[in-house]
């Protein structure tokens, strides 16, 4: 899908802000609501929107800490893999995993109520052998400078 001006408008705006009213959009870009909402909907059909959610302050969850834990893996055939980040994907406390390149094969950013469950966690993915993990490295978030917001639009 080849994306104009506009289209890429309504992508930032839509991105900083999912409930913004078709008719603020069609403002910001100079079209019809209709024609707007034409634009949005295609978006979506194409998967370019992939959705809209609510941010959802850390302060409904209470005291919680955040950690980066670098994890290497010591198997790298394709089930161990695959085992590994499905457990990752089924884990609530798991909020975000990156395959990444150097050192470490993943980067995995977890939300815990305390350190003592991070323990928890991390001991429970080292003691089961078919996850394959080596090593965990923990950093321990101390203060968000920024949060992620969205990826960056290109300009035209």
């Amino acid at each position: 899908m080849e994306l104009d001006r506009a289209d890429l408008k309504l992508l930032e705006m839509l991105q900083r802000d999912g409930r913004a009213t078709v008719q603020a959009l069609s403002e910001a870009i100079h079209l019809s609501a209709r024609a707007t909402l034409n634009r949005v909907r295609k978006l979506e059909a194409s998967g370019l929107i992939e959705g809209y959610r609510a941010l959802v302050s850390r302060r409904v969850q209470g005291e919680q800490i955040s950690v980066f834990a670098e994890i290497a893996l010591k198997d790298q055939r394709q089930a161990v893999v695959q085992r590994f980040e499905k457990r990752m994907a089924a884990s609530p406390e798991v909020i975000a995993c990156y395959v990444i390149s150097g050192r470490y094969d993943y980067i995995v950013r977890v939300a815990c109520p305390d350190l003592a469950r991070y323990h928890e966690l991390i001991n429970g993915w080292l003691d089961d052998a078919s996850l394959g993990v080596e090593k965990i490295v923990t950093n321990i978030e101390l203060q968000t400078i920024k949060e992620f917001a969205g990826f960056p639009v290109p300009r035209q």
